[in-house]
């Protein structure tokens, strides 16, 4: 008999929870264009003091996020820094190139992440010749990098040297609060590293939509004019920023369980005989190489068998666990990634 349906392609799949979609019938709303829907400016207003920054902005996505944040500090002939499996580079459809009108050096980090001596070298100096190194764009965890994780302690010497050299430093933190979880890090020592802090609430923590964007108060004021003018200002958006701040209070703590998930099924693929390498894992992405043949293979007959997961190469596959896959799920994908 076909197993249920177990989702392990993205923790965007996620569904609001009871609780959830409670908190969004109830919420109180206006029109946020206007600047008069009260639960879309308590959401900002949680996260900015969460994350010791002035001001937030709440936008439909975190590419949308990115992309302002990117075009408030960069220059049409600037460049930006990033490592090579980026989000901004790799799935946000040239959109530096296209709203920004910035090119891109990309650098090649330890599973995505970057140093100080990666990145100082390739700031271009003052030649008619060189874009403008004007900005470094850190991801936070790595998707590409099986949810690689930045401490504070390897985010503050990049710091230091934009700060030095003059260039701003923004987060893509899509699963931001999965390396909190996992590094033990305090969401309030972000704020003085970063001019810009993209959260999306959409991905581990259960929202049905929406990211934030942190920065000070002057640079938000020219993001709220840019989200305008990209089409993503909000009527009654309070509905949905109501299903953030219920995420931020009920669905930080349990990210923890969706780690040890992602690390038993490590352990379960390490005994089988088509994986050839597992990415270490850290938090609720598990990236492993396939033995033979090619990771669709693998992937179809997964899903015959009721396992829903993605490649990410010819030869890599990629599974996410997330609130939407509890503990027996997590055993029954166990059991079929054994008896495939």
């Amino acid at each position: 008999m076909k197993s249920r349906f177990l989702d392990f392609r993205s923790d965007t799949v996620t569904k609001p929870t009871a609780g959830m979609l409670e908190a969004m019938m109830s919420a109180k709303v206006g029109d946020d264009v206007f600047g008069e829907d009260e639960t879309v400016a308590a959401l900002e207003q949680k996260l900015a003091l969460m994350f010791n920054m002035e001001a937030g902005l709440f936008c439909p996505s975190g590419t949308m996020t990115n992309q302002i944040a990117i075009k408030c500090f960069t220059q049409p002939m600037d460049e930006v820094i990033c490592d090579q499996t980026a989000h901004v580079y790799r799935y946000e459809i040239g959109g530096i190139a296209y709203h920004s009108g910035a090119s891109v050096r990309l650098l090649y980090g330890d599973r995505g992440i970057l140093t100080p001596e990666l990145i100082e070298p390739e700031i271009n100096e003052d030649n008619i010749h060189y874009p403008n190194s004007s900005l470094v764009v850190l991801e936070n965890t790595v998707n590409k990098g099986g949810g690689k994780c930045y401490t504070l302690d390897q985010i503050a010497p990049i710091h230091h040297l934009c700060n030095i050299k003059g260039l701003k430093l923004h987060l893509d933190g899509a699963r931001v609060f999965n390396a909190l979880v996992a590094t033990g890090d305090k969401a309030s020592a972000y704020g003085k590293y970063f001019d810009g802090i993209s959260i999306c609430l959409s991905k581990g923590l259960g929202a049905p939509v929406g990211s934030v964007l942190l920065g000070s108060q002057d640079m938000i004021t020219k993001a709220r004019k840019i989200r305008k003018a990209f089409g993503g200002g909000m009527r009654q958006a309070g509905f949905l920023a109501a299903a953030g701040i219920y995420a931020l209070d009920h669905h930080v703590e349990r990210l923890k369980e969706d780690h040890a998930h992602a690390k038993a099924l490590a352990v379960a693929l390490a005994r089988t005989g088509f994986v050839k390498s597992i990415m270490p894992v850290e938090t609720n992405i598990l990236i492993f190489e396939v033995a033979k043949g090619t990771a669709q293979k693998i992937v179809d007959q997964l899903q015959e068998k009721g396992l829903h997961c993605n490649t990410t190469s010819a030869s890599t596959i990629r599974l996410v666990t997330h609130l939407g896959l509890n503990q027996s799920m997590i055993d029954e994908a166990i059991e079929i990634i054994l008896h495939l």
